[in-house]
């Protein structure tokens, strides 16, 4: 048995609404709540960001798999948000957890995939038998210009997740991947803000990729949607999620628990892994999880877990998804949101 031993996730406490940022461009913030279904969304502290939010996420996840570690063989951290473009976020990490340093780092960079791609370079190094517990994370402050429709949905926040053989919480019984070169999003050396294109955002990228990775993880599992008790797939909005789990006939009740962006936004790495957190946090020995992650560029992975019992265990060993997410939230106006995502500068 391979899998999840220990899980977190961490978000910011600051918010921005909505129609805090439709009004700042003259914008009508019930079209924007109805046509991408997004309420409100996390805002990183001035003092945050993604290396600070996978040190608390891993932090979590260590205190459910209570293990030493200095067992960790392997820590890869998938982010579009990186801070450094040159020096690896995980050695910052590894020093702040007592990770190392005979252990194998990098960081991963495939859009809002890059998160299940560390996750699933973790889960295979452990199946290899290369190391004994392997430590992947998907975190991101995620970026937006002002006035692009993006401002409305990148957020911050992450999830981490500790791969190995004893005491598995959640068993990966099957994965799959699909890429193709899809130019929807990107963003070039030494630009600050990403562009997209946005007749290539729905049907040629998003949906056409996780439809195909989805359909494919059915068939190599001989599996039917109705055989799983919860479903999560990326958020780049609240709509998008909910639009193709329909049409892979995945019902609402299914989606309900890892359905979380309409509060929190797109935390693009962090999105799905977030999303399989909340899942986690509330799920029964027993329940079979599907999870399919979007990057741009594009790809998506797929994962099937199976929950085991040592899940009851552990769940209340650290905060939960929606211990973030509901609780101790402060509300900014959008200069205080401009100040802390450094659209302006402000001298001290």
């Amino acid at each position: 048995m391979i899998g999840i031993v220990g899980y977190g996730s961490y978000l910011p406490r600051y918010r921005i609404k909505s129609e805090t940022i439709a009004k700042q461009w003259g914008m009508d913030s019930g079209a924007i709540k109805r046509g991408l279904m997004l309420y409100e969304k996390t805002v990183p502290a001035q003092d945050e960001d993604t290396i600070t939010i996978s040190v608390e996420a891993a932090k979590n996840a260590l205190a459910r798999a209570q293990i030493d570690p200095q067992k960790i063989g392997a820590v890869y951290i998938g982010s579009e948000s990186h801070p450094y473009a040159v020096k690896p976020s995980a050695t910052v990490l590894i020093d702040a957890l007592g990770i190392g340093p005979h252990v194998h780092v990098a960081s991963y960079e495939f859009a809002c995939k890059a998160g299940t791609e560390a996750m699933y370079v973790a889960y295979s190094l452990v199946k290899a038998g290369e190391v004994e517990y392997a430590l992947g994370i998907g975190a991101d402050t995620s970026q937006g210009a002002p006035g692009d429709a993006l401002e409305y949905s990148a957020s911050a926040g992450g999830a981490a997740f500790i791969m190995g053989k004893e005491k598995v919480i959640a068993e990966i019984l099957f994965t799959h991947s699909f890429t193709s070169d899809t130019p929807d999003f990107w963003r070039r050396e030494h630009e600050y803000y990403p562009r997209h294109a946005g007749r290539f955002t729905g049907e040629p990228a998003y949906f056409k990729h996780i439809t195909n990775a989805a359909k494919s993880l059915l068939e190599k599992s001989r599996m039917i949607p109705k055989d799983f008790q919860h479903a999560v797939f990326h958020m780049p909005n609240g709509k998008f999620p909910q639009e193709v789990g329909k049409k892979l006939g995945f019902s609402k009740e299914q989606m309900e628990v890892g359905w979380i962006s309409p509060w929190m936004g797109n935390t693009y790495s962090g999105s799905s892994p977030t999303g399989l957190a909340a899942i986690l946090d509330v799920a029964k020995p027993g329940d079979k999880i599907f999870m399919v992650s979007f990057g741009s560029g594009a790809g998506s992975d797929g994962f099937i877990f199976s929950v085991t019992d040592e899940i009851k265990y552990v769940q209340n060993l650290a905060p939960k998804l929606r211990d973030y997410l509901d609780d101790n939230k402060i509300y900014l106006d959008y200069g205080q949101y401009a100040k802390f995502r450094k659209k302006i500068i402000v001298n001290e």
